[in-house]
C-alpha cells in the first residue's frame, strides 16, 4: 500500500465523521454551545474544513475552494476572508452560525474532492519537499498532511461529543 492511499483512507474517514456528526441536526442544534466557552458543531466542522481547505491548497499550490467556490459568501460570516478559527475567542466563536447542516457538508465535501484530488496525483518523493520553512525542522508535506489529519479527526471527534450531550440532554 502506497502512502498516499493510507492519506486517501484517513481523510475519508473525516468526511465520513463530519457527515455522522451533522446529519439530520437542526440550525438549533448545530449552532448550539455546551457553555459560553465552548464550541458549536457548527463552529468546529467549519474550522476544521477550513483548516484542511487553507493547508492543503497552500502546500499544493491551489487555490481555497472557501473563496474559489463562493463559500465564503454563502456562509456570509462576520470574519476576515481567510479566518480559518485558529486561536478565536468565545465571541468569535458565536460569529459562526450556520442555517442548515447542508451548509457544512457542502463546504466539506468540496474541500474534500480538492483533498482527495491532489492525493491521488502524490508521489513518495513528494511527500519530503519542505511546504514550511517557518519550524525547525522544516516541515515536510507528507507532515502537513497528518497534522491535518490529526487536527480534523480531533475536531470531528469533539463534534460527535458535543452532538451527544444535545442528544443526552434532549432525551
Amino acid at each position: 500500500m502506497h502512502a498516499k492511499d493510507i492519506l486517501i483512507d484517513g481523510y475519508n474517514r473525516i468526511q465520513e465523521e463530519v457527515h455522522a456528526a451533522v446529519g439530520g441536526l437542526d440550525p438549533d442544534d448545530l449552532n448550539a454551545r455546551p457553555t459560553a466557552e465552548t464550541n458549536s458543531i457548527a463552529w468546529l466542522v467549519w474550522h476544521l474544513t477550513r483548516v484542511q481547505d487553507d493547508h492543503v491548497a497552500d502546500a499544493f499550490g491551489l487555490d481555497q475552494v472557501w473563496l474559489s467556490q463562493d463559500w465564503e459568501k454563502r456562509f456570509g460570516l462576520d470574519l476576515p476572508r481567510r479566518d480559518t478559527g485558529y486561536g478565536h475567542s468565545a465571541a468569535k466563536v458565536a460569529r459562526v452560525q450556520v442555517s442548515e447542516g447542508d451548509l457544512l457538508t457542502g463546504y466539506h465535501d468540496a474541500v474534500h474532492a480538492q483533498t482527495l484530488q491532489a492525493l491521488r496525483g502524490l508521489t513518495a518523493a513528494e511527500l519530503e519537499r519542505i511546504v514550511d520553512e517557518r519550524w525547525d525542522p522544516p516541515v515536510t508535506l507528507g507532515v502537513r498532511l497528518v497534522s491535518v489529519l490529526s487536527d480534523d479527526l480531533q475536531h470531528v471527534g469533539q463534534a460527535a461529543y458535543v452532538r451527544g450531550l444535545l442528544q443526552s440532554a434532549a432525551a
